[in-house]
């Protein structure tokens, strides 16, 4: 897991693809968090990607940085506690201009089940599970 952290963290944008009915929905991330041996990411309850998650949780992950490319499938799970939330903004303070742990809107949710490769042209990829 932390190979994946740590891989995204240095893409600083990754890209999350949701569903929307019979659509695809793909939009920017940045923020990460490794959070009691879990991955999080956060966004706000409001937003169309909250509740597409929520209807349907199975997401997947795909960045790209110095010729390698990352590619994540995986559940998400909310997690509604404050100590999550608290660590996400702690973990990311550039959120906190528009987020607090105390708010209706922060959402923070882990990933389950995840199924992550680091590809290039030139190397075998490097395959992860957890």
């Amino acid at each position: 897991m932390k190979e994946v952290y740590d891989f995204l963290k240095k893409c600083g944008v990754f890209y999350i693809a949701t569903v929307d009915g019979d659509k695809p929905r793909v939009r920017p991330f940045g923020a990460l968090n490794i959070f009691e041996d879990k991955l999080y990411i956060q966004t706000g309850k409001v937003k169309n990607v909250a509740k597409q998650m929520a209807s349907n949780p199975k997401v997947e992950i795909s960045s790209f940085i110095d010729g390698k490319w990352i590619r994540l499938e995986g559940e998400v799970v909310e997690d509604p506690r404050r100590e999550a939330k608290v660590s996400m903004l702690e973990a990311n303070p550039e959120l906190k201009a528009m987020y607090s742990a105390d708010d209706d809107n922060t959402e923070v949710l882990y990933f389950k089940n995840v199924k992550a490769s680091i590809n290039s042209f030139t190397e075998e990829p490097i395959f992860i599970e957890f």
